[in-house]
């Protein structure tokens, strides 16, 4: 794609950057009402069905991603006009998520500016390593990444570090708004949680909070990971990476039913998304219906997103995404490729 058809690209999409104070007030009600109202729904029927209960919890876990879906076009600045509005609502919809606000928004910001970029990696994204990096790796580094790309550990154990761990503490060097956001929020959610405790009980509290935070976390980072860890996704040097085609062909679109796509805030539309953060959620569809080269992404589905669970490690010689078995026999061919042609360099002396 040519620069002029690149800039002509963002162009299009940029008309669609503009917040509607009266759709984003809509869905606020439509979100955050119903979740307080499954929340109760939840407690009551725990006197009929433990059952009935754990499944209003997972409903209320559906509405959980919806309200952050609103705390992340807060932290892009996109969900209204006024910043100290995106600042209020973020930090409310923050202490619902538990996800620190200005701390939060930092990382994602330097994940946009960096997707796919493959010499500055390691902020507000997934852990990645190439092929030739794991080959070059040591033991405890290879074990560490094995057990950070299991599933069990990623969506399992992964709710747990972020609620508990990750968002709770600032990073190194935080400035003193970020730090205070953290505070703020962090002794909020303290309050809160004392009071449903103080009110129905650290029983029932559990049983019902625990489900939502569970579900709503693993769901989140099944979400963040599939859109970005496709086979053909876009990854490249800083000398090669392109902000545009990092958008295009390094996020999918993942085409949900209408009803999960309502929960998730459309955020299926990841490659528009990325192309212009700015784009409020709920101008996201119209936005690629409206762009034809943006209808062009890779598209993924909730059966064929299933196979992205295999994808470890990134190619950069196939550029695409394999798996630790296929890590042996590329390494085996490799391996024989040098030996019939010696000027070209082995693996681990690139």
């Amino acid at each position: 794609m040519s620069r002029q058809k690149q800039a002509q690209l963002r162009k299009s999409v940029a008309s669609f950057a503009n917040s509607d104070m009266k759709a984003s007030i809509m869905q606020l009600i439509n979100t955050i009402l119903p979740f307080f109202l499954l929340w109760f729904l939840a407690y009551q029927s725990l006197s009929l069905s433990i059952w009935l209960s754990v499944a209003l919890s997972v409903i209320a876990a559906g509405f959980v991603i919806r309200i952050f879906i609103i705390f992340h076009d807060c932290t892009h600045g996109s969900f209204f006009k006024s910043s100290k509005a995106n600042r209020v609502v973020g930090t409310i919809t923050g202490i619902i998520t538990l996800f620190a606000f200005e701390k939060w928004k930092r990382s994602h910001a330097i994940h946009h500016a960096t997707s796919g970029n493959l010499d500055k990696r390691g902020t507000g994204d997934v852990w990645v390593m190439t092929v030739e990096e794991y080959v070059q790796a040591s033991v405890w580094e290879r074990l560490a990444y094995r057990l950070y790309r299991n599933p069990i550990v990623m969506f399992g154990f992964g709710p747990l570090y972020l609620f508990l761990l990750s968002n709770r503490f600032n990073r190194k060097g935080a400035k003193r708004k970020e730090r205070l956001n953290t505070y703020l929020i962090n002794v909020s959610i303290m309050v809160i949680y004392s009071l449903l405790i103080w009110v129905v009980g650290w029983q029932a509290f559990l049983m019902i909070q625990l489900p939502i935070l569970f579900v709503s976390g693993a769901l989140g980072i099944w979400l963040f990971y599939v859109q970005h860890q496709f086979e053909d996704s876009y990854f490249e040097n800083e000398d090669e990476w392109d902000f545009v085609k990092a958008a295009v062909d390094g996020s999918s679109y993942y085409k949900l039913p209408k009803v999960i796509q309502w929960l998730t805030g459309s955020i299926g539309f990841h490659h528009v998304h990325h192309l212009s953060p700015r784009v409020p959620n709920y101008h996201l569809e119209k936005a690629h219906e409206s762009t034809p080269p943006l209808q062009k992404a890779t598209t993924i589905t909730l059966a064929t997103s299933l196979k992205s669970i295999r994808f470890r490690l990134y190619d950069e010689a196939t550029r695409s995404f394999v798996t630790f078995k296929e890590v042996k026999s590329l390494i085996r061919k490799r391996k024989l490729s040098i030996q019939l042609n010696p000027q070209r360099p082995s693996i681990p002396e690139k």
